[in-house]
């Protein structure tokens, strides 16, 4: 986690005349501390942050304003949107029946032999309990989870993405991850975001737009999984129009508009049947 003395570091680092870009990076900062914690004394933040308390509730107020926290008596507590699914404890732990008919499904696309890039999502990671059946394959992904996972696997040839590691989505991210991801090309990308808003992805880190990005530009077939959860997020940063993806993979709870929608737009689907539990008679 970000601590007060790392956090001065890096604000001293830039220009002294880049007051709005201090803004945006102490902003982002204050919203992956809170995400982490789940809730915060404001009065805490300026410790951690060196900041004023006035200084404090205006970062707070911009973010209350976004829909991104809540603030009462003294205390921000991130909002159930996109932005606490950053946390990859969270994320794990919904949704999950969705997310494992959606990597199923995705498995349709992989072939032995291929490079693969994965990213750091846990729809992605779903998939690494399958990619034994599909070896020989190289895996190219940030995500220390799915490295973990596949470390032990035989045949697989894993690529860790290095660069600055990010304790809250447990991945790796920014200007090295990305250097390293542009030397390579592979055959496909799976990736998925946190939000989906008039069929474009969004997402709430500046970081992981950047490096999902990278891996989408550096794959030859694109492919994102999206559970019916993400229709009805918000997140802060744009990353792509669903039209630039060669396939969407959804699960079978999606409102049949969204379906309707997407298709008349032309953007190719793949709905995934979500396994339900039995009920007794």
């Amino acid at each position: 986690m970000t601590n007060k003395t790392t956090v001065g570091q890096f604000m001293s680092e830039l220009p002294s005349d880049s007051r709005h870009a201090r803004q945006i990076v102490r902003r982002q900062l204050i919203a992956e501390a809170v995400m982490a914690e789940g809730s915060m004394r404001i009065e805490d933040l300026t410790d951690r942050f060196g900041i004023s308390l006035m200084t404090a509730h205006r970062d707070v107020d911009e973010l209350v304003s976004r829909g991104l926290f809540r603030k009462t008596r003294g205390i921000v507590t991130a909002a159930p949107t996109s932005l606490i699914e950053s946390s990859d404890v969270y994320r794990s732990s919904r949704q999950a029946r969705e997310k494992a008919a959606i990597a199923q499904a995705a498995m349709t696309f992989i072939e032995p032999g291929q490079a693969i890039f994965f990213d750091d999502s846990t729809t992605v990671l779903q998939m690494a309990r399958h990619l034994p059946e599909k070896v020989p394959l190289t895996v190219i992904t940030n995500s220390l989870n799915l490295m973990n996972d596949l470390k032990a696997v035989p045949d697989v040839t894993l690529l860790g993405l290095g660069g600055q590691f990010y304790n809250w989505c447990n991945a790796f991210m920014g200007r090295m991850t990305i250097r390293e991801i542009e030397k390579l090309r592979a055959d496909t990308v799976f990736m998925s975001m946190s939000a989906i808003l008039d069929d474009v992805a969004f997402h709430q880190s500046p970081e992981m737009v950047e490096t999902k990005r990278a891996m989408f530009d550096s794959a030859a077939m694109r492919i994102l999984l999206a559970d019916h959860t993400k229709f009805e997020r918000r997140a802060l940063y744009s990353f792509a129009a669903l039209t630039e993806f060669d396939l969407v993979i959804v699960d079978d709870n999606i409102a049949p508009e969204h379906l309707e929608r997407m298709r008349s737009k032309g953007i190719n689907l793949m709905v995934a049947p979500v396994d339900r539990p039995k009920t007794g008679r």
